[in-house]
C-alpha cells in the first residue's frame, strides 16, 4: 500500500512540475506580448489573457486533482490558437518565434489531455 501511495505521489509531483512549466510559459509569453513597445492594443489584451491562463496552470500545479477540470479551458484555448495561427505560419513565410510558441501550446495541450484522461478520478 505504501508503495502505491508513493508511486501516486511521485506521479503527481511530475505532473505538478509540468503544470508549473506551463504556467511559466504562459507568464513569459503573456508578459512579452504586453511589454513589447511595438505591441498593438489587441496584442496587449491577448498577452493579458495568456498571462491570466498562467494563473490557472499555477493553481493546477499546486493542487492537480482539485483544479484539473480547469485545464479544459487551456486545451480549448491552446488548440484553438494552434488551429487559427498554425496554417498561416506553416505556409513558408511564418515567423519562427510564433511557430515556437505554437509548438509549446501544442505540447502543453496534449499534456493536459493526457493528464485529464489518465488521472483516475
Amino acid at each position: 500500500m505504501a508503495t502505491q501511495e508513493s508511486s501516486v505521489a511521485e506521479e503527481q509531483t511530475g505532473w505538478s512540475r509540468f503544470f508549473y512549466i506551463a504556467a511559466l510559459f504562459n507568464f513569459l509569453i503573456g508578459l512579452a506580448a504586453m511589454l513589447v513597445p511595438e505591441s498593438s492594443l489587441d496584442a496587449r489584451i491577448i498577452g493579458l489573457l495568456v498571462f491570466s491562463m498562467g494563473i490557472i496552470y499555477l493553481l493546477v500545479a499546486r493542487e492537480p486533482r482539485r483544479y484539473a477540470p480547469t485545464l479544459w479551458a487551456g486545451v480549448i484555448g491552446k488548440l484553438g490558437v494552434v488551429g487559427l495561427l498554425g496554417p498561416r505560419n506553416l505556409m513558408g513565410d511564418g515567423d519562427p518565434l510564433i511557430l515556437a510558441v505554437l509548438a509549446g501550446d501544442l505540447i502543453f495541450a496534449l499534456g493536459f489531455l493526457v493528464y485529464l484522461f489518465n488521472r483516475g478520478d
